[in-house]
C-alpha cells in the first residue's frame, strides 16, 4: 500500500483525504490539532504545524511516504515542495513554490516574463512609502494586502490618504512575513483559472466567475463554472496562465490563478497560487462542470503518474456562500449551497 502525506487537516484537506483513502492509499496528515477535521479521518494524525517543514520532513522519511500534496493552502505548499524536493518525489521546486507563495517575489516573476500585472509597492513593516521604483506612479485608490495571504484576508482597498497607513498594518499584522503589498486599484471583471501541471505541461480546466462584496474587502460570495467568457478569449487567457506558470517554475500539481478583465479589455493577472483554488472551486465545481476529478489528479501527479486530463463540459457548477450583511475583512461567511446544473447538491 503506498503512503501519502497531506500537509494541512482542515476542513480543506477533507476531499483530499477521502479521495486518497478510497484510492486505497495510506494517508499521513500533518496540522495543529485545533481545526484538525482530518484527525479522525487519515490512518495517522502529526499534531505539527503546516510550516515546520524539518520536522514534517524527517517524518515523512520515517514513514517512507511515496508522495506529499496539500489542496487550497497556501501555507503549506512550500513545505509540500520541500519535503517533495528533498525526497526526490514529485513536486514544484522549493524555490518555485515560495516564489508563488509571496505576492511581491511573484509580481518580480511575472513581470520580468511580461505578464500584465498592476503596478505595486512592496512594505515591510516600515511607515509608508517603502520607496520603489515600481511603485513611485501610484495614486489613490489602492489595494492594500498582505504579501502572502489569500482568501480576502486583511485586503482594503484604499481611497484616502489617512485610510492608507491602517490598511497597510492591518496587511503587515495578518503577513506570515510581515509583509504588505500597496498596488493599482485594478477595476474590472474579477474571474480565476483552474489548471493542473504534470512534468512542466500545463492542462487547463476550467475558468471560474466570481461575484465579490466589492469594495472595501472583496470578500467572495459566489463561484460559476464554466465561465461565460467568449471561447477566444478564454483559450488567451490559458496561454496567459501558461507563460505565468513557467516564469514561476510551477511544473507539478494544481494552480489557481485569479485574474481582473477591464472594461477597455486589459487582461490583469492578480496573482497565481501553486495550488487548487479553495471555497470548493477545485475540489467540487471543477468535477462538477467538466467530470474531471481534480482532487484524484493532484493526487497521481504527487505519486509521480503521468496524467492526461480531458475535460468535458457536462453542465454548470455554482457556489453562493452566506455572509453577514456587513462582512468584513476576515471575510467571515455563515454557510454554503454548491448547485449542478440549478440542482441544489450540497449545502451548510
Amino acid at each position: 500500500m503506498k503512503t501519502i502525506a497531506i500537509i494541512g487537516a482542515s476542513y480543506l484537506q477533507r476531499p483530499l483525504v477521502e479521495r486518497a483513502k478510497e484510492m486505497g492509499l495510506r494517508t499521513i496528515c500533518f496540522a495543529w490539532e485545533e481545526g484538525a477535521v482530518c484527525k479522525d479521518l487519515c490512518d495517522v494524525f502529526y499534531p505539527v504545524s503546516v510550516l515546520e517543514k524539518e520536522e514534517i520532513l524527517c517524518i515523512c522519511r520515517e514513514e517512507k511516504i511515496d508522495g506529499v500534496c496539500t489542496i487550497a493552502s497556501d501555507a503549506a505548499a512550500p513545505t509540500v515542495a520541500y519535503v517533495a524536493e528533498q525526497m526526490g518525489l514529485t513536486g514544484n521546486s522549493y524555490e518555485a513554490a515560495v516564489r508563488a507563495n509571496n505576492k511581491y517575489m511573484m509580481r518580480e516573476a511575472l513581470m520580468a516574463a511580461g505578464v500584465d500585472c498592476p503596478r505595486f509597492m512592496h512594505v515591510i513593516e516600515e511607515p509608508f512609502p517603502n520607496p520603489s521604483p515600481k511603485g513611485r506612479d501610484l495614486a489613490l485608490p489602492l489595494i492594500v494586502k498582505p504579501s502572502d495571504r489569500s482568501g480576502s484576508l486583511a485586503v482594503t482597498k484604499v481611497e484616502t490618504p489617512e485610510a492608507l497607513q491602517p490598511a497597510i498594518e492591518k496587511a503587515i499584522k495578518a503577513s506570515f512575513a510581515h509583509e504588505a503589498m500597496v498596488e493599482e486599484y485594478i477595476d474590472g471583471r474579477e474571474i480565476s483559472v483552474e489548471m493542473i501541471s504534470c512534468r512542466g505541461i500545463h492542462y487547463a480546466l476550467q475558468i471560474t466567475d466570481k461575484v465579490t462584496t466589492g469594495a472595501p474587502h472583496f470578500v467572495e460570495l459566489e463561484h460559476h463554472q464554466p465561465s461565460d467568457l467568449p471561447a477566444a478569449m478564454q483559450t488567451h487567457i490559458f496561454d496567459i496562465t501558461r507563460l505565468a506558470l513557467d516564469a514561476l517554475g510551477l511544473t507539478n500539481g494544481a494552480s489557481h490563478s485569479e485574474y481582473k478583465i477591464t472594461n477597455e479589455g486589459r487582461i490583469v493577472v492578480m496573482e497565481i497560487g501553486g495550488r487548487m483554488g479553495g471555497d470548493f472551486i477545485g475540489s467540487d465545481l471543477v468535477r462538477l462542470s467538466t467530470g474531471y476529478d481534480f482532487v484524484e489528479g493532484v493526487i497521481r501527479v504527487a505519486l509521480g503518474e503521468i496524467i492526461h486530463p480531458e475535460p468535458k463540459q457536462i453542465g454548470r457548477s455554482s457556489v453562493i456562500f452566506d455572509a453577514p450583511e456587513n462582512v468584513s475583512c476576515s471575510g467571515e461567511r455563515t454557510g454554503y449551497r454548491i448547485y449542478q446544473n440549478g440542482k441544489l447538491v450540497e449545502s451548510l
